[in-house]
């Protein structure tokens, strides 16, 4: 994101991000950050005001985010989406700013639905009055199709999400995010950096090579200073349905989520059990919530949604 101060791991001679330099100076020449730093529009961005205005009716703004692919994000972002509407009386918005991967539509049970435009701009797909969506998803003739885009592009229609939609009055954003801390993770920081972030909750499963790659998104949050609401185990162990007993299939070798949340001094939100049934869920597009009210899983996922609905609570 455009800013006047060099990175941590900079070059020596770095010329910094903001400067019409930027990426393309002989100093540049092996950093890892050359191409953003290229690509990147100096100077104030314009639209940043236009994005504030825009949003100045949505009372929280949630980013859902992970280093690691797979963790379940998206699973997350829907079923929060879901549970949060079933309140008539909480209007929700689901952004789905993973490009190159969009699976909200299908989880949400939108898929084929395509956006719509009117006077006051793009309007979002409605799951129902209160829960309505955007992705790239929509845009696609076919589900199947590969979304081959370079970061301008990427960030251009991240953009657009933020500043042409007709979001109307929403007590929740909630932003589902891709893996890493690349293009959409930077354009997203710099585009609500105006109207402001809430906070993220951080999704990981027990294993330690799914916590390496979130402590990098955890230390990500900090440099752009985006706060931290806590972190979420998922896939914690599977609960077999008949006799109730735990498995761990992703046992952890390095203390877990927990101790990560300890170390790390972030607030540890839950865990949730695997259960099959998430899954057939996802791919049906339904609520698993509504549909398995008495698994282990769904009271996992209730604690921690109250966990969080308390936050903004006491924030209020």
């Amino acid at each position: 994101m455009p800013t006047t101060e060099k990175p941590e791991n900079a070059p020596e001679h770095c010329p910094g991000p903001s400067t019409e330099q930027a990426g393309k100076a002989s100093a540049c020449e092996g950093c890892p950050n050359k191409n953003i730093c290229a690509t990147t529009p100096k100077g104030p961005d314009p639209d940043l005001q236009i994005i504030k205005e825009k949003l100045s009716s949505v009372k929280h703004k949630i980013l859902i985010l992970s280093g690691k692919g797979g963790v379940g994000k998206s699973t997350f972002t829907a079923q929060l989406g879901f549970a949060f509407s079933s309140d008539e009386n909480i209007q929700i918005g689901v952004v789905d700013i993973d490009v190159c991967g969009p699976s909200i539509p299908k989880i949400m049970g939108l898929e084929g639905e395509q956006i719509h435009q009117s006077l006051s701009g793009w309007s979002p797909v409605y799951v129902q009055d209160n829960l309505g969506v955007m992705s790239i998803g929509f845009m696609l003739p076919n589900p199947d199709d590969a979304v081959i885009w370079r970061g301008p592009k990427k960030n251009g229609i991240i953009k657009q999400f933020l500043k042409d939609v007709d979001w109307g009055e929403l007590d929740f954003m909630l932003i589902d995010t891709p893996p890493g801390t690349s293009d959409e993770h930077l354009s997203i920081a710099q585009f609500l950096k105006e109207s402001g972030i809430d906070g993220a909750i951080v999704i990981t499963t027990p294993q330690e090579i799914s916590l390496q790659d979130v402590r990098k998104e955890i230390d990500f949050c900090k440099k752009v200073k985006i706060p931290i609401l806590g972190v979420v185990e998922n896939m914690s162990g599977f609960v077999c349905p008949n006799c109730k007993g735990e498995s761990k299939i992703f046992a952890p070798t390095t203390g877990g989520t927990k101790k990560m949340a300890e170390d790390m001094k972030i607030k540890y939100l839950g865990s949730i059990p695997l259960d099959p049934r998430i899954g057939k869920s996802c791919d049906m597009g339904i609520s698993f919530l509504d549909e398995y009210p008495d698994s282990p899983a769904c009271k996992a996922y209730l604690n921690i949604i109250e966990e969080i609905k308390q936050h903004f609570t006491k924030k209020n």
